[in-house]
């Protein structure tokens, strides 16, 4: 008998293309069953590429009243008493995918989609568009009988493409005021509304007119309304993950903890079920690879150069120094200096701990995809020369660390830090150097075990391989001397005692003035 062949709904976005074509489906629609018996207005911030379009797509189907769609599913079951579920209601579904907001002016797209529904409901295309707006939703209303439902994808990609540009991101901002602001007074039009998001803009009338839009974003039961969580991997791709596991040598089980390593770990709720990026799972299963997908897709260039610019201490994103208050990751405000609700709306950090169910909630890497791409990314914004083929790379220091050639090794950290620009805007060198050698060494943990430390009585730096340990421990304007001794005295070295694997102790002296390494000692 022929294998069967699974559909993996890799790029496919639309419910009814993936029920109609057999596509893989995880099933979230008991998620649209307490959404629509529970409420009516809502908003939903994740990052992108994260099931967001799937999900307001298969609420579209639902309020279309496309009830074969959903056949086998939880909410069939769940709905099975209920006469008046799955009946059909004018849907108006704003979908801002797939434009790009430098090029082409929002009202364009807006008046585009307005110009296919007064083609349906019999409007003319006359006046503002907020007042065409208003018309539609009273005429189908009219027509049909039945209150609107308003399905917003993706609201802020016409202000997140131009966050650079500050007019034109106030002038996109000021046309959504005026666009959904109609929103507020015609409640009695409305049914349910849904308006999804990678970040929530302040000031931005969805948010600062519609008091009863409910955000869901932090919300304990909606944790897993889009991603995966391990239990849904589990029960609905065991092929898939027998089959990687196999190519990899693996149990399934150990597959799936080096999944869990690479693609798990966002929680949108302190202490909730870890979700894994779906986009970056369905292409794991496809290709039997566990490659950065996800990050592949978009490079976070604004947010790394705004990180180096603003001195930000980039150690915090891993040693779970960084705290924030519910309400700073759900509110974005472009004049808002801090960069952490960016970071985390955008799905570069998550929720990793709280002080309290309800914050201040402790914020940091999801997972080795994220924590690897971003600092790949952050890298050259610190030291433009350390390109592969300089000498001066991660890798070629790699080779160095598994030869065991310190010398080697120093030279290139030596070169490194000499390749560096300076500017007189730049942050004081020692939180440069502190920030150059945790991304150096913490990207080095592809390869090898490494550890860097930032609080006392550990040491700076310690690298593994399978021939050798360095123990390292880093001083500013003192001496290498000076830094040996404290590994000495410190016992840094004790737990390797009994090791057979050779073991460097390495003191390293930076020179603030001259802003390079100036010693390099070897115990």
């Amino acid at each position: 008998m022929a294998e069967e062949i699974r559909r993996l709904p890799i790029g496919v976005q639309s419910f009814e293309v993936m029920r109609q074509e057999k596509y893989l489906y995880v099933d979230k629609t008991r998620y649209i069953y307490e959404l629509t018996h529970t409420g009516r207005q809502y908003f939903l911030s994740r990052p992108r590429r994260f099931g967001k379009s799937l999900f307001l797509s298969t609420l579209k189907a639902y309020w279309q009243g496309k009830k074969e769609l959903f056949e086998g599913l939880e909410i069939s079951e769940l709905e099975k008493d209920n006469e008046e579920a799955f009946e059909a209601y004018p849907v108006f579904y704003f979908d801002f995918n797939g434009q790009n907001y430098q090029a082409a002016a929002l009202e364009d797209v807006l008046d585009g989609m307005l110009a296919e529904w007064e083609a349906i409901y019999g409007c003319e295309k006359t006046g503002l568009l907020s007042d065409r707006f208003k018309k539609l939703l009273k005429a189908a209303r009219e027509k049909t009988g039945k209150k609107c439902v308003v399905l917003v994808d993706e609201y802020d990609k016409p202000l997140l493409e131009v966050l650079e540009n500050n007019e034109m991101e106030e002038h996109n901002k000021a046309v959504f005021k005026g666009f959904f602001g109609t929103l507020k007074n015609y409640d009695e039009y409305l049914q349910f509304v849904f308006i999804t998001g990678v970040t929530k803009f302040s000031k931005v009338s969805i948010f600062s007119d519609l008091n009863q839009l409910k955000d869901i974003s932090l919300h304990k039961s909606y944790n897993a309304i889009c991603g995966m969580t391990s239990e849904e991997i589990c029960r609905h791709f065991q092929p898939e993950l027998t089959k990687m596991a196999a190519e990899r040598n693996l149990s399934r089980e150990e597959c799936l903890q080096e999944m869990a390593k690479m693609y798990d770990g966002y929680h949108f709720y302190p202490g909730a079920d870890g979700i894994y990026n779906p986009f970056s799972v369905l292409n794991a299963m496809d290709s039997g690879d566990l490659s950065a997908f996800w990050f592949s897709t978009g490079t976070p260039t604004f947010l790394v150069r705004r990180l180096k610019n603003m001195h930000f201490d980039v150690r915090q994103l891993t040693n779970g120094g960084l705290y924030a208050e519910s309400y700073d990751i759900t509110d974005y405000r472009a004049d808002n200096p801090d960069i952490v609700p960016l970071l985390y709306q955008t799905g570069y950090l998550t929720i990793v701990g709280a002080d309290s169910p309800v914050g201040p909630y402790i914020l940091g890497f999801p997972n080795d995809e994220v924590k690897l791409g971003f600092l790949k990314s952050l890298f050259p914004e610190y030291a433009p020369g350390a390109v592969r083929g300089s000498g001066k790379d991660v890798l070629t220091l790699r080779r160095r660390i598994l030869d065991g050639d310190t010398e080697g090794m120093r030279d290139i950290l030596t070169a490194l830090f000499a390749s560096i620009p300076y500017t007189t805007k730049d942050a004081p060198f020692e939180h440069y150097f502190q920030s150059v050698l945790y991304i150096v060494f913490t990207l080095l943990g592809q390869y090898v075990h490494a550890e860097v430390h930032s609080s006392r009585g550990r040491a700076d730096c310690v690298l593994e391989t399978d021939k050798f340990v360095y123990i390292f421990e880093f001083k500013v304007d003192k001496s290498a001397r000076e830094a040996l001794e404290q590994i000495e005295a410190k016992g840094y070295a004790a737990p390797y005692g009994a090791d057979k694997r050779q073991l460097f102790k390495i003191g390293v002296n930076f020179d603030s003035e001259s802003r390079s390494l100036s010693e390099w000692l070897v115990g």
